[in-house]
């Protein structure tokens, strides 16, 4: 049966119509760029480099680092020849950190090597070019922030600062302020302190450790004792810790050779001794118990004119300050000093030990004055020089707000036990 032409026609417009065209989906796909953010320390693009960081071992040497880098003999001599004014490469020491920086490919061939001396302090080897190596020191950027804190003594100052959170070398800080002032052997519960001081930090979050402290307060026997850390503007030199009043808080003499010791046995004439049956032995000095190896310090500048051992008196060393005064330290376990040698306030000159007749380690502490032996914590030795005249109005205007910023600090408030 044959269609007409017509039905034919009809027929493919009804298909033609009634079919769907399939769409295509176009996919776009969105390509992401890899951003490389810089990742810069001790002034470089450490991106740039194929980095190792680690930290100097036993064993290890500024030569071996690089020969196990592909730096050859010959290059590693001339590099130390060439820096050897900036730094001394055998002076590297255990523990601290090194970085290397190396070509970021196969090879990875040193290219610099850098040396941490602290947290902030660093030096960078430079051999990145064959035919010049060079050295120089830097920093790493940081900033000082400043810094309060208060406490109340209850046992010691090192567990009254514990107890707050503060680093311990505030303790030894404080004991340095007031090594002239205050018996810190002796410190009584309920003595306090307020202080003003500042943190280093790099990068804002990396912590360096206190940088120095600005002012304080301590409170000892209810006798306040202000202490501001002065620089003149006016006369170069002039830096110390002053009082409210402008006198320095520093003595001709420490209180103590030792720090954190305890006085085991006092200057005493008439001390009688089981041992010797009860007599009259007279000791005409002062022990400061520590344990061995504990550092001890001159409590004077002078000449050191005895530096021996002898008796009882073990290893010993003598010092005269002036024709006035001399000191003397006795039963060490070693000499720090000879005779002849010129010695500063606060030097180390000996450790703490047992030599001589001793029954335990400690420093016996003899104190010359006009050629008498005399009781050292009975003397009102004399202070250095206050601040001249010229100096105070500057002194009194800087002191100001940090005497108000001191005074407003609160001090903690222990918790109420409930039962």
């Amino acid at each position: 049966m044959r269609f007409p032409k017509i039905v034919w026609i009809a027929l493919f417009l009804v298909l033609f119509f009634s079919c769907k065209k399939e769409k295509k989906e176009v996919v776009v796909e969105e390509i992401k760029e890899e951003v490389v953010v810089p990742n810069h320390e001790f002034g470089f693009n450490l991106n740039d480099f194929s980095v190792l960081s680690d930290t100097i071992r036993s064993g290890d040497s500024f030569g071996k680092l690089l020969f196990e880098n592909h730096i050859g003999f010959g290059k590693i001599e001339e590099i130390v020849q060439a820096t050897k004014d900036t730094f001394n490469v055998a002076k590297l020491n255990v523990g601290k950190r090194y970085t290397i920086l190396r070509t970021n490919d196969s090879i990875e061939k040193a290219q610099y090597f850098i040396y941490q001396k602290s947290k902030i302090d660093y030096v960078v080897f430079d051999f990145s070019n064959d035919s010049i190596s060079k050295a120089y020191s830097a920093k790493k950027p940081s900033k000082l922030v400043e810094k309060t804190a208060s406490g109340i003594i209850t046992s010691s100052l090192s567990e009254a600062l514990d107890s707050e959170g503060l680093n311990v070398y505030i303790a030894h800080e404080l004991a340095d302020i007031y090594a002239w002032s205050i018996d810190f052997f002796r410190l009584q519960k309920g003595d306090k302190y307020k202080i003003i001081y500042t943190e280093r930090y790099i990068e804002d979050s990396i912590y360096v450790g206190v940088e120095d402290i600005k002012s304080a307060v301590f409170v000892h026997n209810n006798t306040p004792f202000y202490a501001f850390d002065y620089k003149s503007d006016v006369v170069e030199g002039i830096t110390d810790y002053y009082d409210e009043t402008g006198k320095t808080l520093r003595s001709q003499f420490l209180k103590a050779p030792v720090k954190f010791s305890r006085i085991s046995s006092r200057y005493n004439l008439k001390r009688r001794i089981r041992y010797y049956g009860n007599k009259i032995r007279p000791h005409k000095g002062t022990d400061f118990a520590a344990a061995i190896g504990t550092p001890i310090l001159a409590t004077a500048s002078g000449t050191v004119i005895e530096s021996t051992r002898r008796g009882g008196n073990g290893k010993y060393v003598k010092i005269r300050h002036n024709s006035t005064y001399s000191t003397q330290y006795l039963h060490m376990r070693k000499q720090n000093v000879k005779k002849g040698q010129v010695v500063k306030q606060g030097d180390v000159i000996g450790w703490i030990g047992m030599t001589g007749n001793t029954g335990g380690p400690h420093v016996c502490y003899r104190f010359w004055k006009n050629g008498r032996q005399v009781d050292p914590l009975r003397e009102k030795l004399p202070s250095a020089k206050p601040i001249s005249e010229d100096l105070k109005e500057e002194y009194f205007a800087y002191i100001q707000p940090l005497k108000e910023q001191l005074d407003a600090i609160a001090y903690p408030v222990k918790p109420e036990i409930i039962d």
